[in-house]
């Protein structure tokens, strides 16, 4: 497989395990069509629960700077090897 593949989605793992693990603490409030979400600054507990959407939007955010890091260190090593 191409290193690049590789560190790409390493990177993408790893960022979104980072992501993950500092998702903020979140509640989301739903009345009928109107949903409130409410975010802290610390991040959350393992109380389990649903993921609100910031929360998944924070994940992905991560995970996305991660696949970039690894996609770009997969360039620069494969330049090395040239």
């Amino acid at each position: 497989m191409n290193g690049k593949v590789i560190l790409l989605v390493v990177g993408l793992l790893a960022g979104g395990l980072v992501g993950y693990l500092t998702r903020p603490e979140a509640a989301e409030i739903k009345l009928g069509p109107l949903s409130i979400e409410v975010q802290g600054d610390r991040p959350a507990g393992a109380r389990g629960g649903e993921m609100t959407q910031g929360q998944w939007q924070h994940v992905g955010a991560f995970a996305a700077v991660g696949a970039l890091i690894g996609f770009g260190l997969g360039f620069l090593a494969d330049r090395r090897r040239s």
